[in-house]
């Protein structure tokens, strides 16, 4: 019996926030640190990643794209990373668009400013999903069939509008209280749908790899890509092996000094090494294997933190009056028609932006902590609010002119 593993890789970066006071707003309207003296500017990160993740797991992937016939892959890649590439790192969008040109390449689709528009503004939702496209299209050439929402936020309403929209899938986490006694090892349909079908990730084997990877107190440290298709092909009750996980997961999450590099060269003549196993992409898989079952999922689901759904950006006060704020500033915006300001305006919808005011504790904290760009979530919580204040005198201000 043939199995085969869907492999898909997020590739994102926010437009970061420079250090921004209250005495900026109403004068400054430069939100997004450019200083390329800065370590931790947009460009500095950018080019840092590129030269440890983007660039060596792109040249991987395009050399095992030539040595073994069966790998495929799936990538997503948001339209504010797409903007930073084509600004200070154009020779790895050259990577990415070589890597689409081989047909075994396919691009999922996604919200153009990586935000959680979905459940606040549904036109500014639609709006971006529309830009996001449109862009994967002039660079790369394919028009997505497949939708993703951003941190895999998925529910029933998201599977609804996503057939709706035609989209042939839809992406989200295979969390097992949606799941009950069910695998997410199998194809599904959404409830409520017809013809759309569930892609669901595998989280513990993904989370193998994008976080207990490097971890040597790991009980399975270190992981080899042979232990890891040891455990594949004795887990006779599956279809599919959902592997989703960041792209940053190869190279800047877990460090070329870890063995990273070596598992993911290894992976798949590992894998094909077995009669029957496959790479499949979104479509080949949903092509080939029929719906196990329904899914129902009411309630918000994720792929972040323990909890597994949206308190991660939502958790606290400082998030929820945050994100509220931004969106009830919508209609001002966009019948200003300054598309600067529209800009701005997204750019703070990135969900990135909220996490960073995360407060919980323990592990979701460490890694929470990892990715923020400031000491404390009150400090991020205070830097954006300033941030708002201008977009909100902006708004005003074009309202009146």
């Amino acid at each position: 019996m043939s199995k085969s593993i869907i492999l898909y890789l997020h590739a994102h970066q926010p437009w970061r926030l420079r250090h921004y006071t209250i005495f900026d707003a109403a004068e400054q309207h430069n939100y997004f640190d450019t200083d390329p003296k800065n370590q931790n500017s947009n460009q500095q990160v950018l080019q840092k990643v590129t030269a440890k993740s983007y660039l060596p797991t792109i040249n991987r992937l395009k050399n095992l794209i030539d040595k073994h016939y069966d790998f495929k892959l799936n990538l997503s890649i948001t339209g504010l990373l797409i903007e930073q590439l084509e600004r200070w790192a154009p020779e790895a969008l050259a990577g990415f668009q070589d890597l689409a040109a081989t047909g075994r390449v396919e691009i999922a689709a996604e919200t153009y400013y990586h935000s959680l528009a979905f459940f606040y503004d549904r036109p500014e939702f639609e709006r971006q999903v529309k830009q996001h496209t449109e862009k994967i299209q002039q660079l790369f050439g394919q028009t997505p069939t497949v939708f993703r929402n951003t941190e895999l936020a998925y529910n029933n309403e998201l599977a609804g509008w996503a057939e709706q929209a035609g989209y042939t899938g839809v992406l989200a986490e295979g969390w097992d209280p949606a799941l009950g006694w069910r695998s997410p090892n199998f194809m599904y349909r959404p409830a409520g749908t017809h013809h759309i079908k569930l892609l669901l990730k595998n989280y513990k084997l993904s989370d193998d790899l994008a976080f207990r990877f490097g971890d040597e107190k790991w009980s399975e440290w270190p992981l080899t890509a042979d232990k890891f298709c040891h455990w594949l092909n004795e887990t006779h009750d599956a279809d599919i092996f959902n592997l989703f996980m960041d792209y940053e997961t190869f190279g800047e999450h877990q460090w070329e000094d870890k063995g990273i590099f070596e598992f993911l060269e290894s992976l798949p003549e590992q894998w094909l090494a077995h009669p029957g196993n496959n790479f499949l992409t979104f479509s080949e898989a949903i092509d080939r294997y029929e719906p196990k079952d329904e899914v129902d999922m009411p309630n918000t689901t994720t792929w972040a933190d323990t909890d597994r759904d949206l308190t991660a950006w939502t958790g606290n006060q400082m998030q929820q009056s945050a994100i509220a704020a931004l969106y009830e500033l919508a209609d001002d915006v966009m019948s200003s028609n300054d598309l600067k300001l529209i800009d701005d305006w997204r750019r703070l919808q990135t969900s990135d932006h909220f996490y960073y005011m995360c407060t919980k504790w323990f592990n979701d904290g460490d890694v929470h902590a990892y990715f923020s760009p400031y000491d404390s979530p009150y400090e991020a919580f205070i830097n954006f609010m300033n941030v708002y204040h201008d977009l909100k005198w902006r708004s005003m201000k074009a309202e009146f002119a």
